[in-house]
């Protein structure tokens, strides 16, 4: 619950806490009565109003500033109303939403890109643009680290799977595999070569999962975790000797939700779990991976 200012007691008897006045202040940002570069009363003045010490103020400030609300925050000066978090923009398909992030991502001196996913298809395609823009000399990364999680060959898929079940000459699960490793190359291949075209240390790397991954998630420079559900449909896939029935994913097609530190606490929280959670993954219960 929020307390207003009708819940101060005049007489003193009852003061304040730095959380109930951050919320005060919180409140009015989100009320509108406090605008994005608008300055905060001193702190004397926010003392003397809530009749607190001047040390509670400061508390409460430091919690609006590790929210992200304030901004200028110096000894010198009333702090400003922070401009509202830059936003990355509504959800898109994976394949339009990815390239650009990656893109922002390459511009970084030391670029670290982590994924778990099914297939590297969609970041094999992405990191076309941030590779084409190194060639152009228009981003100059000093080092490319690369780690990618993909489902062990030796696993029996939740998908794809053939509608009727799987047999011992399961062309969905071969299909699959090809794919895994053929994109896997291509992707490899294609920073690889910046080593030898641009002074570039690149380190790629594959560890084989244990399971199908149920969504796929891209961790950027550990500031920003990108999640897209996979999406399950039933198909037809023609091949030489008829159709392949299948239940497969829409994996380039599933909306991309992005989670950036700088967007406050909350996402800040997701981004810190996912690398987390990656990291124990890559640690942990996964083996290497080859591709054949």
């Amino acid at each position: 619950m929020v307390v207003t200012q009708e819940n101060v007691a005049v007489n003193g008897s009852r003061r304040l806490s730095p959380q109930e006045i951050a919320d005060i202040l919180r409140e009015r940002i989100r009320a509108g009565d406090l605008k994005a570069g608008d300055r905060l009363p001193t702190q004397a003045e926010l003392a003397d109003e809530f009749g607190v010490e001047r040390g509670t103020v400061r508390q409460a400030l430091r919690a609006l500033q590790e929210d992200g609300l304030l901004s200028n925050v110096s000894k010198g000066s009333p702090p400003r109303i922070a401009e509202p978090p830059a936003q990355v923009g509504e959800p898109q398909p994976t394949m339009v939403g990815l390239a650009p992030r990656l893109t922002e991502a390459f511009t970084a001196q030391n670029v670290r890109v982590d994924a778990a996913c099914l297939t590297a298809e969609t970041l094999m395609l992405a990191m076309g643009e941030p590779i084409r823009l190194i060639h152009e000399g228009r981003i100059r990364p000093k080092s490319i680290d690369v780690r990618i999680l993909l489902p062990s060959r030796d696993i029996s898929l939740a998908f794809p799977v053939p509608v009727e079940g799987r047999s011992d000459d399961d062309a969905v699960h071969e299909r699959w595999l090809a794919q895994r490793n053929s994109q896997g190359h291509v992707l490899r291949h294609n920073l690889r070569s910046l080593r030898f075209s641009h002074n570039v240390d690149v380190n790629v790397r594959f560890r084989a999962l244990p399971f199908t991954p149920p969504v796929k998630l891209y961790l950027l420079n550990g500031a920003e975790a990108l999640v897209a559900y996979y999406m399950i449909t039933r198909r037809e896939e023609p091949t030489d000797s008829g159709t392949m029935d299948m239940y497969d994913v829409l994996g380039t097609e599933s909306l991309l939700f992005s989670f950036e530190k700088r967007a406050g606490q909350r996402d800040e929280a997701f981004v810190e779990e996912s690398q987390k959670w990656f990291d124990a993954l890559w640690e942990t219960i996964t083996t290497d991976l080859t591709l054949s």
